[in-house]
């Protein structure tokens, strides 16, 4: 799963790949299991407007897939090095904006 804003999602599929502007930065795209988005969402994200919600078949990945150790507690993350594509990205759901603490992950939305 990925959470994106809205825009960079929209030119994502007019483009074929998306590319945030943090992978430039860090090398990699962030991704989160089902069981791990909240943590991101509600450090990350609270009270954001125009987010979307992703969510991507690790089986349809063309860049390399790694899980990797995050502080303080080592939690490994599934990081995506490299773009994209869309074709991986099987649903989505637009996000209202949450207040810190109250992101709770939606019911999974039918694939798409």
């Amino acid at each position: 799963m990925h959470l994106a804003r809205r825009t960079d999602w929209a030119e994502a599929q007019q483009t074929g790949s998306y590319a945030p502007p943090g992978l430039a930065v860090e090398g990699f795209i962030h991704l989160s299991r089902p069981n791990q988005v909240e943590r991101p969402a509600n450090e990350f994200f609270a009270n954001e407007p125009d987010l979307i919600l992703l969510w991507v078949a690790p089986s349809r990945l063309e860049a390399d897939l790694r899980y990797d150790p995050v502080e303080p507690d080592g939690e490994e993350f599934p990081h995506l090095y490299g773009t994209l594509n869309v074709s991986a990205v099987v649903a989505t759901q637009p996000l209202a904006p949450w207040p810190p603490g109250g992101f709770r992950l939606p019911g999974r939305p039918p694939i798409v």
